[in-house]
């Protein structure tokens, strides 16, 4: 089956990959600033999320796959690869396993190591939405703010919502398998991935993601690495600070 995406403007391809519990949505806005740099930007959904396919298997190797797939329908080669979070943990093992589809590696805010589940109040939250009752966004975000107090954040998440039918919201995500599936999220790189072209990491300079510790771990995966910190934001650095996010974007490819 073939993932959902966005494209936008002409010239070399540059696949984005969004976040867990993310969509293609989240990088509309930068996604046109890159196509008008002369770039083919593909602002895909992966699998059980946004408009993509939604499927009882999730990991980090089908996550791949689709993308092999994604690429074998458009003929794509040779392209910038971008990934935040979840996504930046797919784009790394694409990278390693098919090195020569990928001509450089970008990864938002996530290190190849092990991180333990930390979404549970998030999906608590979202399993919290009875849309048998839930008729309006504003509803929705009133039960949320009992399990999120972070306004951004849920904002974010209620991006999922849509119109299933006339008078009556859904969730664009699967929740029920992500919400099973949730540990293969934290999953850390295999030890033999490893990729030697040029890679950038970028990280928000007040979130956790990555650390002096995960220098060494980045290193070892990518010998080509180099780590750049986007002031004034935290795990959304897209989105906290696009401007300073975006030219270090142009600056890399």
């Amino acid at each position: 089956m073939l993932l959902h995406s966005n494209i936008i403007g002409e010239g070399k391809p540059f696949i984005i990959l969004h976040g867990f519990l993310g969509m293609n949505d989240n990088w509309k806005t930068l996604g046109k600033q890159f196509g008008d740099q002369g770039f083919q930007v593909h602002l895909v959904d992966q699998r059980n999320h946004g408009r993509s396919f939604w499927s009882n298997d999730f990991n980090y190797e089908l996550l791949a796959e689709d993308l092999k797939t994604y690429c074998e329908h458009y003929q794509l080669k040779d392209i910038i690869l971008l990934g935040h979070s979840m996504g930046g943990k797919t784009a790394m093992l694409f990278s390693a396993l098919y090195p020569e589809i990928v001509s450089k590696l970008l990864v938002a805010d996530i290190s190849p190591r092990f991180y333990p589940v930390h979404h549970d109040m998030i999906l608590e939250g979202l399993s919290a939405l009875n849309f048998d009752e839930v008729k309006s966004r504003g509803e929705a975000d009133n039960i949320l703010s009992n399990y999120v107090s972070e306004f951004g954040t849920r904002q974010f998440l209620l991006k999922n919502l849509y119109w299933v039918e006339k008078g009556r919201l859904g969730l664009r995500i699967n929740l029920d398998v992500l919400k099973r599936e949730v540990s293969e999220i934290g999953e850390a790189l295999p030890a033999f991935a490893v990729f030697e072209k040029e890679t950038l990491f970028l990280r928000g300079d007040r979130s956790e993601y990555i650390g002096v510790d995960d220098e060494s771990i980045i290193t070892n995966h990518f010998p080509n690495a180099k780590i750049v910190t986007i002031a004034n934001s935290g795990h959304w650095l897209h989105a906290e600070n696009p401007e300073d996010f975006f030219d270090e974007v142009i600056k890399f490819v």
